[in-house]
């Protein structure tokens, strides 16, 4: 869920960006995230046996491999302390005591429920095709926002609001593939430029709204919410829950002005359990929430486990083929008809960027003098596609696959050269000479003569039959 009403509130930061905005870019992947929204679209019209969430997986793994982005998937790890009384009330255990976040310790996850092995099946998938997995130690969009805002990659996909407490700089909640694909785009930028709302005053919101960590604050709702944080501005918010007096808990003058509430409570600190409590238990409360945003429990940017997974890593043909037989029944011609144009597109926009780098550094190569040879060998011919132009092409150790299409776009980018000649060669090709079509009145005046000749023979052939007739009687 993350933040209650969060994503309301920030609407107007939502930008809508087509698919390709992706290309070229390295996203980290709250996994869990992938899977629910992908199994919640088909569960209604397909049995869990059938795998439509894994099969939905491969093709947006194979739309964004084929745009060069590279993936990071990021796993939950222990479900934090802090959240312990949200998990067990989405599970339904409201039969089991309830004890204060200080008095609990983070708890594993039960890695044999349905869930946990769909998460490994995705990693599974993920791994052949070349993308690593970095198992959280607790939150996944916690370790994604982390990796984000130390720059070590240029955005996390997650659905959660509170990614941008954790620390995230950009966050991409939705994907849409196919013609006109998109993603939902949401920048930090844009929040504190617009809205004027940075990571302490969403932490603020955070406390007085509910989320994962806190139930709220009774008599606060979206408007009076936005209101005050803004008003205190976020240098200065957090304090107003550290203080010992705690300012923030007073009703707010508007609000008593108009002796209401947005959500129609009363004003007043709640405990955990719903009950009224003093200002001391709360002050330890938000002070953990608090803590809990600006310190998550997560692998170090710089640690090794990390700098191992954002390597890069190769797409393994073979153990896909295992994969997709064992999970979807599928031959491995089938497999590569799916997966290798988009590998091959892949490493086209791999070639475009060095050269691309290379000529940004002064350094303009032709295409035979470049080190590392480009992918494609020659352009068979132009093709048209949804109305957009593409060039089917042949490949270079392409294991599996001859020719294939690609945007003209890239081609162009990647290598000039051959576009050039291939049009060239088109201009010194003779042009095959058609036959001469006859006019329409040369083919009636011979239909015309065929049939005059066809009513002769007949006539012809009705004489002589008569004939025979007469000189037998005879």
């Amino acid at each position: 869920m993350g933040v209650r009403y969060l994503w309301d509130i920030l609407e107007s930061c939502k930008k809508t960006l087509p698919l390709h905005h992706l290309q070229n870019k390295k996203v980290c992947v709250d996994l869990s995230c992938w899977i629910v929204q992908l199994h919640n679209v088909n569960r209604s019209h397909c049995p869990l046996k059938d795998k439509v969430y894994l099969k939905g997986l491969f093709h947006r793994l194979r739309a964004l491999i084929a745009l060069n982005c590279s993936l990071v998937f990021v796993t939950d790890g222990s479900i934090p302390a802090m959240k312990l009384s949200t998990y067990r009330r989405r599970l339904n255990a409201v039969n089991e005591p309830v004890l204060e976040p200080c008095k609990l310790l983070p708890v594993k996850r039960n890695m044999g429920s349905e869930f946990s092995r769909m998460i490994k099946e995705a990693k599974l998938l993920g791994a052949a095709l070349g993308i690593p997995c970095l198992d959280g130690i607790e939150e996944a969009e916690a370790q994604c926002a982390l990796l984000n805002s130390e720059s070590f990659c240029d955005g996390c996909y997650s659905s959660d609001s509170d990614a941008f407490l954790f620390g995230a700089r950009t966050v991409y909640r939705e994907i849409c593939l196919g013609e006109g694909g998109y993603v939902i785009c949401y920048e930090m930028d844009d929040i504190e430029r617009q809205l004027g709302f940075g990571r302490n005053s969403l932490i603020s919101l955070a406390i007085l709204l509910g989320s994962d960590y806190t139930p709220g604050i009774r008599g606060f709702g979206p408007e009076s919410a936005c209101k005050l944080v803004k008003s205190l501005g976020d240098k200065a918010v957090l304090q107003q829950f550290t203080s010992e007096e705690l300012p923030i808990l007073t009703k707010p003058k508007s609000l008593k002005q108009r002796g209401q509430c947005d959500n129609k409570e009363n004003a007043g600190p709640k405990n955990l359990h719903g009950e009224d409590c003093d200002t001391r238990e709360m002050k330890n409360h938000f002070l953990s929430v608090i803590n809990a945003y600006l310190e998550p429990r997560c692998h170090a940017a710089e640690s090794e486990i990390v700098r191992r997974v954002l390597a890069l890593y190769p797409f393994n043909r073979g153990r896909l083929h295992e994969i997709c037989a064992q999970f979807f029944e599928w031959p491995p011609e089938k497999t590569d008809e799916y997966i290798l144009p988009k590998v091959a597109e892949r490493s086209l926009r791999r070639f475009s960027n060095l050269r691309s780098s290379s000529s940004q550094s002064g350094v303009d190569l032709p295409l035979n003098e470049m080190p590392v040879k480009c992918p494609v060998s020659c352009i068979k011919k132009t093709r048209k596609i949804h109305g957009k132009d593409y060039f089917e092409v042949c490949w270079v150790d392409m294991d599996g696959l001859n020719a294939s299409t690609v945007p003209a776009d890239i081609l162009e980018s990647a290598c000039p050269e051959m576009i050039h000649e291939f049009h060239q060669s088109k201009l010194r090709k003779p042009k095959q000479q058609r036959p001469l079509r006859r006019k329409k009145a040369e083919i009636e005046e011979i239909n015309e003569k065929l049939n005059e000749l066809l009513l002769r023979e007949k006539s012809q052939e009705e004489a002589d039959s008569n004939s025979n007739g007469v000189c037998e009687i005879i």
